[in-house]
Formats: structure tokens, sequence, C-alpha cells
């Protein structure tokens, strides 16, 4: 057997347990990402002015290191998952908010004419119109999101919170390699399984004529 398979089989028991915290984590923050973003982006999409100073806040925001955003939550919020899945609610919405906004605005303009010659309502537009030729490139933004936050999920542990970065740092204090390859193969190995899975998706609702 493989040295790393068979130091991931000795460990698994720990393994599993951060592992299901991480996946919780990231998971739960890029949901929430993406319940906020979507719907914000469909509004802002028509309200350009508003949407360059939320994009601009939070291109701002997405700058400040994690490291630093988790200090200034820490008085509010204290310690554990709360704290933690804040700071990665807020780091996910940027790209799901970016490309949902980019794509409802670059819809081809000829088929909302159709559409509204048709006698389409402005909803049967967006939901027949706007978000089926938008949903690919919102996919794109969620993609993105979810592979960036399994990354840095990591960092909850440094807060209490649990996951994967339990391994790693506990790893790095000891200086034991074999805790700090636990932690750090099955992190890649879920943002390479979250980034296939959802580049499938991606692929799968674009519209038959544009594939």
């Amino acid at each position: 057997m493989s040295p790393i398979f068979e130091l991931l089989a000795t460990r698994w028991p720990e393994i599993s347990v951060a592992l299901w915290q991480h996946i919780y984590l990231s998971m739960g923050s890029v949901a929430f990402g993406i319940l906020i973003s979507v719907p914000l982006g469909i509004w802002l999409s028509s309200r350009d002015k508003t949407a360059r100073m939320v994009l601009g806040v939070f291109g701002a925001v997405q700058t400040i290191p994690s490291l630093a955003f988790l200090g200034f939550v820490l008085p509010v919020l204290g310690i554990g998952t709360l704290p933690a899945m804040t700071v990665l609610f807020i780091y996910s919405v940027l790209p799901i908010l970016r490309n949902t906004y980019t794509a409802i605005k670059e819809v081809n303009p000829a088929l909302l004419e159709a559409g509204t010659g048709m006698g389409m309502t402005a909803r049967e537009l967006l939901f027949m119109v706007k978000l089926p030729m938008a949903l690919p490139v919102i996919m794109s933004g969620i993609k993105i999101s979810t592979v960036y936050i399994i990354s840095w999920t990591t960092f909850s542990a440094l807060i209490g919170a649990g996951g994967l970065g339990d391994l790693i740092y506990g790893g790095m204090n000891v200086y034991d390699l074999g805790l700090i390859v636990a932690g750090t193969i099955p992190a890649a190995l879920l943002a390479i399984l979250a980034g296939s899975i959802l580049g499938r998706l991606e692929r799968a609702v674009k519209p038959r004529g544009l594939r």
C-alpha cells in the first residue's frame, strides 16, 4: 500500500470528522452566498449606479486577508462556527454576485425584444429568457466561489470551528507531517471534486444552441 494511502487509512477516524465539518462549513457558506447573491445580482442588473457601488464594496472586502477578517469578527461574534461561516459567506458573495449581474446584463437584447413582442411580462422575461441564458455564467461563479471557499475554510480551525484545518494546524504545531498531509489531501480532493461536479452542471444547464 502507498505510504500516503496507508497514512490516510490510519488517520481516517480523525479525517472523517474533520471532513464532515469542512463540508458543512464550506457548503453552508456557499449556499447562503447563493441565496443572497443571485437575487441581489438580478436586482442590480437594472441599477447600474448602485451595482458599481455594491460590487466595489464587495471587491474591497475580498482584498482583506482572511486572518485579519477573522480578527475583526471575533470581538463581535466570538469563536466557533458562527464567525467562521460569516466570514466565509462574505467571501463567497463576490464571484456569484458579479457573474449573476454580468450574465443578466449581457443577455441578447434581441431575445428580450422578441419576448416583449410576444406579450411576456417582466417576470416571464426573467424566468423564461434571462435566467436560462444567464445560468451557465451564474454556475461558473458558483463553481469559482465553492473552490475558493473550500480552500479558505481551513482557516476556520484557528477560531475553533473545526474542519480539515484542525489537522493541518495541529500537525504544524507538533511538527507532524502526517497530520498535515491528512488534512491537506482531503481538502484538495474535496475542492477538485466540487469543481468537477459544478463544471458538469455548468455544461448541463447551457442552452443547446450555445454548447
